[in-house]
């Protein structure tokens, strides 16, 4: 094995975790396709959870090192409540209010990242950032005038990337080994 090789796995760890997190990344996105709302549903849910417990240890860890224990109070609170309401919320109300949010957070990065590369363009990058930023802004604005319907696509569209990426990860750990 090259000292290229070994920098790489140090990197991204062992040849069979790269490959494990492959395999799965291919059954969610077949899921995500085969069976859209439960796959959906169950997502939420976890990430529920996974929120919950990151603000209740975002809050501990105030008290452990209290650097910037305004922003550790803050972050706790907000998990926990996005937790606990995704948690206590009904299912299929949940779900789409996650997608509905990702979808307008996904929108104004977008239009932002659009002005941004408008900008760089305008200061001398060149066509290329001026294209990316108009495209960006057509698709962060398409994206925030149709709320719901990009919601309700966003599963295939995550399903599509984890397709993609977990036969990527795939091939990739098998260079690894």
């Amino acid at each position: 094995m090259s000292s290229d090789a070994g920098s790489v796995q140090e990197q991204v760890g062992p040849w069979w975790l790269v490959l494990i997190e492959g395999v799965l990344a291919v059954i969610v996105g077949i899921l995500l396709f085969t069976n859209t709302a439960g796959t959906t549903v169950f997502l939420v849910q976890v990430l529920g959870i996974y929120w919950l417990i990151k603000g209740i240890f975002m809050i501990i860890s105030m008290f452990i090192d209290s650097t910037m224990w305004g922003w550790k109070l803050f972050a706790g609170i907000v998990g926990i409540l996005a937790g606990l309401l995704i948690m206590t919320g009904g299912p299929l109300y949940t779900t789409i209010l996650v997608l509905a949010v990702a979808v307008i957070v996904l929108g104004i990065q977008g239009i932002i990242m659009g002005v941004v590369y408008i900008v760089m363009a305008f200061k001398g990058g060149g066509w290329g950032p001026g294209i990316l930023g108009a495209l960006s802004i057509i698709i962060g604005v398409i994206l925030l005038a149709n709320t719901l319907i990009s919601a309700a696509v966003l599963p295939f569209v995550l399903g599509g990337f984890l397709l993609v990426g977990g036969v990527i990860a795939i091939i990739a750990a098998f260079k690894m080994r």
